[in-house]
C-alpha cells in the first residue's frame, strides 16, 4: 500500500480536446510547488485523474500547504493506493481506514461512495458500496449509515489501482498559472493591489509587476513592503518580476505644472503609460489594477474612464465590483493584510489633493497636461532607464 494525493480538478474537466494541455500546466505546477520541500515526488496523470506519490520523508503538512497554493486544484486526498484489486483486501483497508482515521467513532455516521472507472471489476459500485460498508459495520457496530448527510464519506475508486481516502481538502480553484497569457500588475503597498494580482493569476495569467517608488518622500521601508507582498503572492503565482520604478521627479513635475485638485488623475495616468510601456517590452498582454467603483476618488466612472484614455491595451481590474469588507477577507485568507497596513506610505498617498475631483472631464486634464510638455519624455525615459528589476520568489 503507497501513500499518495489524488488532486482533482474542476474547469479543466470541461476543457475537451485541449484538457491535456491544461492537466499538464496543472502538472508543471505542482511539481514547482513541491520543489522546495524535502523528499521525493512523482506526479503523474492517469485516466482523467492527477496522482502525487511522495517518499515516505516527506512532510504531510508541508505537501498539502504547498497544494494549497497551486491555481487549478480543487481538492487534496490523502489516499491509500491498492495495487492489488482484491475485494477482501479493499475490504480489509477500508476497516483499517476508518479504525485509523476516526478513534472516536461512537455515533459518528459515514456512507461508502465508490466509483468503478474499470467496467471488468466484477463488483459494480452499488455492490461496492454495500459490501464494504457492511464491513466496516461487522467491524465497528458503533457507527451508522447514513446515506444522505454523513458525517464521513469513505471513498473508494477502482482505476488501474484502487484508491481509498476519506478526506477532500479544499484547494484554491481557478486555472494553472500561465494558461491565459500574461499581465503587467500595477502594485502599490495598500490592500487591494496584491489581492488584485491574486485574483487574476487564479485565471491562469502569469503576472510580473510594477511598483512606483518616490524617494526621499517614501522610504525604503515602503519599497521593502512591496517587495514582501509580491513574496507572499508568488507562492500562488510562482516568480514576479518586480519592476521598480522611480517616479520623483515626474510626480514633482506634475505638482509644479498641474491643477492639485487633478494630481493624482494625471500621475495615474502617467502610471499606465509607463506601466504599459515595460508590458509591451516584456510580454504582457493588459494591465492590472486593484481599483473598485466609487472606492476614493480616482476610482469614479469618470476618472477610470480618464486613466484608461491613455492605455492601448487592456486594463484588467479583478476587484471592480467588490466591498471594501470583500477584498480585506480575501487578503486576510492570502495573508497579505497584516503586511498592507504597515504604516509605510506609497507615493500616490503623499501627493494626493485635500479635494481631488471626482467627476474629472477628459479634455480638460489633457488640457492641463500640456503643462508638462517642455521636459514630461525626457523624465519618463529617465525613469523607465533606471527601472530596478527585482525577482521575487
Amino acid at each position: 500500500m503507497t501513500y499518495t494525493y489524488l488532486i482533482k480538478y474542476a474547469e479543466i474537466a470541461l476543457k475537451g480536446k485541449n484538457r491535456h494541455i491544461f492537466e499538464e500546466a496543472l502538472v508543471k505546477q505542482i511539481r514547482h510547488a513541491l520543489r522546495p520541500i524535502d523528499g521525493e515526488f512523482e506526479v503523474r496523470r492517469a485516466q482523467g485523474r492527477i496522482y502525487v506519490d511522495a517518499s515516505k520523508d516527506a512532510d504531510d503538512d508541508e505537501v498539502i500547504d504547498a497544494l494549497k497554493h497551486v491555481f487549478g486544484i480543487v481538492g487534496i486526498c490523502p489516499v491509500e493506493s491498492l495495487a492489488d484489486d482484491d475485494f477482501d483486501g479493499i475490504c480489509k483497508a477500508a476497516v483499517e481506514h476508518m479504525g485509523r482515521n476516526y478513534p472516536d467513532r461512537e455515533g459518528l455516521t459515514f456512507k461508502v461512495e465508490s466509483r468503478r472507472a474499470r467496467k471488468d471489476y466484477f463488483k459494480d459500485s452499488m455492490e461496492i458500496n454495500a459490501d464494504v460498508g457492511e464491513a466496516i459495520l461487522e467491524a465497528y457496530p458503533e457507527l451508522k449509515v447514513d446515506v444522505h448527510h454523513p458525517d464521513v464519506s469513505l471513498y473508494i475508486e477502482v482505476r488501474e489501482t484502487i484508491s481509498i481516502y476519506s478526506k477532500v481538502i479544499p484547494g484554491p480553484g481557478g486555472m494553472p498559472v500561465g494558461t491565459s497569457g500574461k499581465a503587467m500588475l500595477l502594485l502599490s503597498g495598500g490592500i487591494d493591489s496584491p489581492v488584485a494580482g491574486y485574483m487574476i493569476a487564479k485565471r491562469g495569467v502569469k503576472i510580473d509587476a510594477v511598483y512606483f517608488h518616490a524617494p526621499p518622500y517614501t522610504s525604503e521601508r515602503a519599497k521593502q513592503k512591496v517587495v514582501d507582498l509580491a513574496r507572499i503572492v508568488s507562492a500562488y503565482t510562482g516568480p514576479i518580476y518586480l519592476h521598480v520604478i522611480n517616479f520623483t521627479d515626474i510626480q514633482m513635475y506634475i505638482y509644479q505644472k498641474c491643477p492639485h485638485d487633478e494630481l493624482t488623475i494625471i500621475m495615474r495616468r502617467f502610471m499606465m503609460r509607463i506601466a504599459q510601456t515595460i508590458a509591451e517590452e516584456t510580454g504582457s498582454m493588459g494591465l492590472v489594477t486593484g481599483e473598485s467603483i466609487g472606492q476614493v476618488a480616482s476610482q469614479t466612472m469618470q476618472s477610470l474612464a480618464c486613466t484608461d484614455a491613455v492605455c492601448e491595451m487592456p486594463v484588467y481590474r479583478p476587484l471592480i465590483g467588490f466591498d471594501k469588507n470583500d477584498i480585506v477577507d480575501i487578503s486576510k485568507k492570502i495573508e497579505t493584510f497584516e503586511t498592507s497596513i504597515l504604516p509605510y506610505e506609497d507615493c500616490c498617498t503623499i501627493f494626493v489633493a485635500k479635494h481631488p475631483v471626482t467627476k474629472p472631464k477628459l479634455d480638460i486634464i489633457e488640457r492641463h497636461e500640456h503643462n508638462l510638455d517642455e521636459d514630461i519624455d525626457r523624465l519618463v525615459k529617465t525613469a523607465l532607464d533606471t527601472d530596478e528589476v527585482i525577482i521575487v520568489k
